[in-house]
């Protein structure tokens, strides 16, 4: 049984939700389901399942991270039988067409890590699946949502030494945004054969993502941090209507 999580057999649905924040996986609970029950919070990773338009859909908080992701990801998969796992998370903004607040689908994510690096002689290209990406697409547009499809780059470090990392690089090269989750949920899921999406909510924007380190200071550029835990509804619906269609 899974060391991570505590809910019994049966208690997660095969459609889950994966936010990194584990109060905003409460948040969406509380919010969006039909009698939420909290099935399991070991190290406050908080899982609610309940329903959600008449159907059953999970929620937990991941942490964040790659390893955290890979350890409730892998977990999920074999011991909970998921099947649709979509990440709703937050991103920086690599270009410069974004803004504060949209919407970004990642069709495949990039890495600076070496996660997969001892299982594959070449370099595994993860990808998301493409019934959920063009499901979630049809379903912003329809909503009227600014979204945005493409590469993005899922990274180990926050905090870069200006001397290593360059985010021109990536974005010189058509990556539009940037996370730290995405390639360990890909990943999980093609090993597994079930299908994964992450969605993100960009709440930095390029100016600050490429800029200098006082750009980041500018809270201008930046959503706030009550708006990343209790906000974000739109991704949240968007997240939700993509699990059930």
């Amino acid at each position: 049984m899974s060391m991570h999580i505590t809910a019994k057999p049966g208690e997660i649905a095969e459609r889950i939700l994966l936010p990194g924040d584990p109060l905003r996986a409460k948040y969406i609970a509380e919010t969006y389901f039909e009698e939420p029950e909290c099935v399991s919070e070991l190290r406050g990773a908080y899982c609610f399942t309940g329903k959600y338009k008449g159907e059953r859909v999970s929620v937990l908080g991941t942490g964040m991270g790659i390893p955290s992701v890979l350890i409730y990801t892998t977990e999920l998969c074999t011991e909970y039988g998921c099947e649709r796992l979509i990440r709703t998370g937050t991103a920086g903004g690599y270009d410069y067409s974004l803004k504060l607040g949209d919407i970004v689908l990642s069709q495949a994510t990039c890495t600076t890590s070496a996660l997969n690096d001892h299982i594959f002689k070449g370099h595994f290209a993860p990808i998301a699946d493409f019934s959920l990406l063009r499901s979630a697409y049809d379903i912003a547009l329809e909503k009227n949502m600014r979204v945005f499809v493409g590469n993005t780059i899922c990274n180990d470090h926050l905090y870069t030494d200006e001397r290593g990392y360059d985010p021109r690089v990536w974005a010189d090269y058509g990556v539009i945004a940037a996370e730290m989750e995405a390639a360990a949920l890909y990943t999980v899921a093609a090993r597994y054969r079930k299908k994964a999406l992450t969605i993100m909510t960009v709440v930095v924007d390029a100016a600050a993502e490429l800029g200098s380190r006082e750009d980041m200071k500018d809270e201008s550029l930046q959503i706030s941090t009550d708006e990343r835990q209790n906000g974000l509804d739109d991704m949240i619906i968007l997240g939700l209507e993509t699990l059930i269609s």
